[in-house]
């Protein structure tokens, strides 16, 4: 089967989205299919074209960026060219091109699926509200084109503005979480290159974003530190020249100052080291604010690692721990309950770990890439029908 998956920005680029199109796109391409990517050359010093794991990635030039958006007047010269090629065309939401290329699939006979990865929400501001309006309107669009509409969880999926206007159309399908076991060399490498004997470690992995309510973290601090004084903060991650984050950097640095012996930036990790990573942690966090997090796969990873999470009680978010049992949800922007659960969990950590085998029967990249090619077959013959 031949595979187009567009969207905006793809890897290098760090964020849930990439990696969630990454894993699949690898493993579709592992069961034979042929996939090619369609998206920005959002660096100029990407290679237009390139071949990653035996998946085709064609970036388009972008002319100018309007905040984390990108504008690329050659986008739907590929965009035909790829969907006259492609048996399946697979777009990926936010993503402001989405509906042309959508159109074109189904003006040449091709099914067309659409991810709905998260709602979007500019900050505040004349332009981004009409940025956020024009943005909608595509997304409605890609909607109108789409014959089927994949959302994480069903709790998002009802809970979201755009997802449960269409509900009919919309399919459930667990996103690709993978990490692999961590070697104990490698963890105890890990722990002493970050000097972690003796002092209990309260993880987060994300990049340094509004969005992720790194504050609220922050300020937990005081209350946790009066029980632990020896807590710190390991932050993995993108932390510095993230798009479109430069003024929330600035505004959280004299804080991170204020917590230097207590909070450590520890970079974009591989594979292994994020294993190493999650395996140090006493219990990692994910205090998100807002529907641009929509499910939170670093909580799945962490899991798989046996480390428990405290996550934001948010429609998606709050389901691996719901499933897995592994953690607890606290209200969001609530520094005080997440400082709480934070205690909590170190307090009775045991009670919230589960073998590794029973997270892993929800959460498997193998299964979400099954899923996707069952429902790219199943609307293959459909599609010369609309």
């Amino acid at each position: 089967m031949k595979v187009l998956i567009a969207l905006t920005y793809y890897r290098p680029h760090i964020s849930g989205l990439t990696i969630y199109v990454e894993r699949v796109a690898r493993a579709l391409a592992a069961r034979g299919h042929e996939v090619q990517i369609l998206t920005s050359q959002y660096d100029r010093g990407l290679p237009p074209v390139e071949v990653r794991d035996g998946v085709k990635v064609r970036r388009v030039p972008v002319l100018m960026r309007i905040s984390k958006g990108v504008l690329m007047p050659t986008i739907g010269l590929w965009a035909t060219r790829l969907a006259r090629w492609a048996e399946v065309v697979w777009l990926h939401l936010p993503q402001f091109d989405a509906a042309g290329i959508g159109l074109r699939g189904r003006l040449f006979g091709k099914p067309v699926v659409l991810t709905y990865h998260c709602d979007i929400r500019l900050p505040p501001g004349l332009f981004n509200r009409a940025a956020n309006l024009v943005v909608h309107l595509m997304d409605h669009a890609a909607a109108w084109t789409a014959d089927a509409i994949v959302a994480y969880t069903e709790d998002y999926a009802r809970h979201s503005p755009y997802l449960s206007r269409y509900l009919r159309k919309v399919r459930i399908i667990p996103p690709p979480v993978q990490v692999p076991p961590p070697e104990p060399a490698r963890v105890a490498a890990f722990r002493q290159k970050w000097g972690l004997d003796g002092q209990v470690v309260i993880g987060m992995m994300a990049r340094l974003a509004a969005e992720k309510g790194v504050e609220y973290l922050l300020e937990a601090l005081p209350r946790i530190l009066a029980v632990y004084p020896n807590a710190r903060v390991l932050f993995a991650g993108p932390c510095e020249n993230v798009l479109g984050e430069a003024a929330y950097a600035r505004r959280l640095r004299p804080t991170f100052e204020r917590y230097r012996d207590h909070w450590s930036f520890v970079g974009v990790l591989d594979p292994a080291e994020t294993a190493a990573f999650f395996a140090n942690c006493h219990v990692t966090v994910l205090p998100s604010i807002n529907a641009t997090e929509s499910f939170g796969l670093v909580q799945v990873e962490s899991m798989l690692c046996g480390t428990p999470v405290v996550a934001s009680d948010l429609p998606g978010v709050r389901v691996p721990v719901a499933t897995t049992g592994m953690g607890r949800t606290v209200p969001p922007r609530d520094s005080r309950a997440l400082a709480e659960a934070i205690l909590e969990v170190l307090a009775h950590r045991q009670a919230y770990v589960r073998p590794r085998e029973e997270v892993e029967a929800h959460y498997n990249t193998g299964r979400t890439a099954a899923a996707y090619e069952e429902l790219f077959e199943s609307l293959r013959g459909r599609s010369g029908s609309r």
